[in-house]
């Protein structure tokens, strides 16, 4: 059992479209709710939304070097989140692909993007040693 929780806060220009991404789309749990930021349960760890005049950059959106997500530990939870962005039509930014195939870092991943322009990846590594 983990003894302590990771913490990332994101910029958003909405709580409400945060909350209906990250809540109603994704399913994570709504902890608190201020005037200025919303923190969820994002799948064990910490995530806050913190509002903020977000300006669009005319610069393409890239993943590198800057995202966030998951490595799931099982691939039943995997390929069940894979299969809720597709009911729900959550934006991907890159559908599911397997990378490094032949090697012992193989895994699959795919990447949503939220309203704000924050990258979300999931992943998992068919060798749990490869996580780290």
């Amino acid at each position: 059992m983990r003894d302590h929780v990771f913490h990332l806060a994101i910029p958003v220009g909405s709580l409400d479209e945060a909350r209906r991404f990250y809540v109603t789309q994704l399913g994570c749990k709504l902890a608190r709710t201020y005037a200025d930021r919303i923190t969820l349960d994002f799948f064990g760890d910490q995530v806050v939304c913190h509002l903020t005049d977000v300006t669009p950059t005319a610069d393409p959106l890239s993943l590198y070097p800057r995202h966030f997500g998951v490595t799931f530990r099982r691939t039943e939870d995997f390929d069940l989140l894979l299969e809720l962005a597709r009911l729900r039509k959550i934006p991907f930014f890159r559908d599911v692909a397997t990378r490094f195939e032949g090697t012992a870092e193989v895994h699959r991943t795919f990447v949503l993007q939220d309203p704000f322009d924050n990258l979300v990846e999931f992943k998992h590594y068919r060798d749990p040693r490869m996580i780290y």
